[in-house]
């Protein structure tokens, strides 16, 4: 059986599934709990001077019948007095010493505050500090959360702040809500940070109600924006880990969260370079106990590709994610068409017909009977077909024969530039 345990930045757990910092980590009778069910670590709902919330402040995102597409709340940081959270951290760590025990901390942009805070938690026994610059709401106004996250001199000159007091590991975490997540990323370890984790929630309104014409959520008839999670962001937060895990400049572990719902997300975080994973959403609409399928089917995985621990499947496709410009202009795949398989819905006709490249015909067989196939000389390969087909192994997209030799566009580009300088020397 494969070695789950991680260490990221110093902080041992073990396994890689952690609970982020959200309601589900709101007190030690939930964590405790959680570490109960087998999570290997939580990062405890980010503390601070304590808030007034709201109500209502949940609402969720429905797609063509699932439920919980994607969440979205307008709840701040911890409501409870921090002399209750401390002394839960300590005895929830004292149970559970070798589960990983994170907190998440938010303050004024101020040095004394943030030595002041760093200081009390350290002392609760904490394993290390996640500090919360991407909560896109409520805090953000106060000047605090994604207000500090989305500048990156203030992102370099707190996590600087908090690193002169902290004896423990220091994780920033990131906002999606700005164009290059890299950049904060890159302040971050100029700050001092030893990981990084993303994404923070994506400043989101779930919806109006168009027979009330309120906002949901709504509070007493007024809605406010909010903060977008669940397996809606999955794709957005993929492609910041990457980014950031491709970076040089960003020499420092990577906690994935954003959309993790099972082991599957999990494998594709860690293949993309994070070292572990935080799950919220999932966790609130299926309860504690779906870390047990992803700690069997992360073991099982691991067992059936050979690796003898989850640390060595980190970072294993960062290399294969790179710029359009890299691209093989000259890679060429078409669809081809399992008439056997096919159940004639026609929906991939109808889709290449209307919206692609009109690449598909119906013909009609000697028995008389109408069948599809592909003109793969007029398929430019662009997977709609296989997309929208509802049965599996129907359509495959299939490697055609080499006409001409790889070539990117940064190669061509830079062969036309060579010929341009031969001509002018001519």
């Amino acid at each position: 059986m494969a070695d789950l345990h991680i260490n990221l930045a110093g902080i041992k757990s073990p396994n890689p599934f952690w609970l982020a910092s959200a309601p589900p980590t709101n007190s030690g009778y939930q964590v405790q709990r959680a570490f109960e069910a087998g999570w290997g670590g939580a990062v405890w709902k980010t503390l601070g001077d304590p808030i007034l919330n709201v109500t209502s402040r949940f609402a969720a995102v429905g797609f063509n019948g699932q439920r919980v597409a994607g969440f979205n709340n307008i709840e701040l940081i911890t409501d409870r007095p921090l002399e209750v959270n401390l002394k839960e951290i300590y005895e929830t760590k004292k149970r559970f010493p070798d589960h990983a025990i994170i907190a998440s901390l938010m303050v004024e942009p101020k040095q004394e505050k943030w030595h002041e805070i760093v200081k009390r938690v350290e002392d609760a026994g904490v394993d290390g500090f996640e500090l919360n610059f991407g909560c896109p709401h409520g805090m953000a106004e106060r000047g605090m959360g994604s207000a500090s996250g989305q500048v990156p001199e203030l992102v370099e000159k707190q996590t600087y702040w908090a690193k002169e007091a902290a004896r423990s590991p220091v994780i920033v975490k990131l906002t999606p809500n700005i164009t290059d997540i890299t950049v904060t990323a890159e302040a971050a370890v100029r700050g001092g940070a030893d990981a990084v984790s993303m994404i923070n929630t994506i400043n989101s309104l779930a919806g109006v109600d168009i027979h009330s014409w309120n906002t949901i959520p709504h509070v007493a008839g007024k809605g406010a924006h909010g903060g977008y999670c669940g397996p809606a962001v999955k794709p957005i937060a993929l492609n910041m880990v990457a980014e950031c895990a491709r970076n040089a400049l960003i020499d420092v572990p990577i906690s994935g969260i954003g959309g993790i719902s099972n082991w599957q997300d999990a494998v594709e975080f860690i293949l993309m370079g994070a070292t572990g994973v935080q799950v919220c959403t999932a966790a609130m609409h299926h309860g504690f106990r779906i870390v047990e399928d992803m700690i069997e089917g992360l073991s099982n995985y691991l067992d059936e590709k050979g690796l003898a621990s989850v640390m060595d499947l980190v970072g294993k496709s960062v290399d294969r994610y790179s710029n359009w410009g890299e691209l093989d202009l000259n890679y060429k795949v078409a669809a081809r068409i399992n008439t056997e398989v096919c159940i004639k819905c026609n929906k991939c006709h109808i889709a290449c017909e209307d919206t692609s490249h009109q690449c598909i015909d119906i013909l009609t067989g000697e028995s008389g009977n109408s069948y599809l196939r592909v003109r793969e000389e007029d398929c430019v390969g662009c997977n709609l077909c296989s997309i929208v087909c509802p049965v599996d192994g129907a359509i495959d997209m299939v490697e055609l024969e080499r006409q001409l030799p790889p070539m990117t566009w940064n190669q061509r580009q830079n062969a036309i530039g060579m010929l341009g300088e031969r001509d002018l020397v001519k």
